[in-house]
C-alpha cells in the first residue's frame, strides 16, 4: 500500500480481530444450531429417529457452513468487524472489496484456526494464512458507527441466545414423554399436594437431562410445581427399556 492509501486504511489491531472472530463465532454457531433445532422441532427429545436427524442436520449444517465461511460477503464486514469496527480489503487495492469467492476461500483456513491465531499473532503484517493466501488485509472501518449502537448490537446477540435457549430447551423438555410421565407421577403425589395446597401449575422451565442410547433412556429433571400455599422443587429420576414407557424410579423434593 501507499503511503495515502495506507494512512486512509489503517490495519485492525490483533486484539480487534481476535474478538470479532469470536463474536463472529458464537453468532454463527447460534444461528446454525437454532436453526437446526427448530427443523427438528420441539419433541426431537422422544424416541430419537437417528436417521431423520442426520438428514436434518445436513440439510441445515451444509447451507450454514456457507453462512458461517462466507459471513464478510456484505461489503467485507461481518457482524462481528462491526461490531468491532473493522473490514476485510484486498491487498492490492484497499478500497476494493474481495469478491465472496477470496472471501469464502480466505475464511476456510479458520477450520485451522490454532495455526491462524499463531500466524496472526507472529505477522508483522498483522495477517492470518488466511490473509496471506487470497492476499486480503483487515484494515480499521473509516465510516463504522458509533459506539453506542455496536454495543447495544452485541447486548442484543446476548440477549436473543438467553431468550432462545430459555424458551427453546424449556419446551423441549416439556414436551418429552419422561417430563410428562413425572408430571402424573407429581400430581398422585399426595405429600406433594399436601404441602402445596393444591397444585396450580409448573415451572416455564425444568432443568436437568434426558438421555436415550439404543432405546435405553434415563431422565433426571429438576420440576419447580407451583402451589396455592407453597412452591416447591421436585426431583424425578425416570428410566426406559427399548420399546417400553418411562418409568418413574424416584421422586424427590429438593
Amino acid at each position: 500500500m501507499n503511503t495515502e492509501t495506507n494512512n486512509q486504511f489503517a490495519l485492525a489491531s490483533r486484539k480487534r480481530r481476535i474478538a470479532a472472530y469470536m463474536i463472529d463465532h458464537f453468532a454463527m454457531s447460534f444461528l446454525i444450531v437454532s436453526i437446526a433445532f427448530l427443523a427438528l422441532g420441539s419433541d426431537f427429545l422422544n424416541e430419537p429417529d437417528f436417521t431423520t436427524i442426520t438428514a436434518t442436520m445436513l440439510v441445515v449444517l451444509l447451507p450454514g457452513f456457507v453462512v458461517y465461511f462466507g459471513k464478510d460477503a456484505i461489503k467485507g464486514i461481518s457482524i462481528g468487524k462491526w461490531i468491532m469496527g473493522i473490514m476485510v480489503r484486498d491487498e492490492a487495492n484497499p478500497e476494493h472489496v474481495p469478491s465472496f469467492g477470496k472471501l469464502l476461500f480466505r475464511n476456510l483456513f479458520l477450520i485451522i484456526w490454532p495455526v491462524e491465531f499463531i500466524v496472526l499473532a507472529a505477522s508483522n503484517e498483522k495477517k492470518r494464512l488466511g490473509d496471506k493466501v487470497a492476499k486480503t488485509i483487515v484494515v480499521q472501518n473509516p465510516n463504522k458507527p458509533s459506539k453506542t449502537p455496536r454495543v447495544l448490537a452485541l447486548i442484543a446477540i446476548g440477549i436473543v441466545f438467553i431468550t432462545f435457549m430459555v424458551l427453546f430447551t424449556g419446551s423441549a423438555m416439556k414436551n418429552s414423554d419422561a417430563y410428562k410421565v413425572a408430571v402424573q407421577n407429581i400430581e398422585q403425589n399426595e405429600k406433594i399436594l399436601e404441602e402445596t395446597g393444591g397444585i396450580t401449575g409448573y415451572g416455564m422451565m425444568p432443568t436437568g437431562s434426558i438421555n436415550i442410547s439404543n432405546g435405553y433412556g434415563e431422565a433426571q429433571l429438576e420440576i419447580k410445581v407451583l402451589g396455592n400455599n407453597n412452591d416447591v422443587s421436585v426431583g424425578a429420576y425416570l428410566t426406559k427399556q427399548p420399546n417400553g414407557e418411562w418409568e418413574l424410579i424416584n421422586l424427590s423434593k429438593e
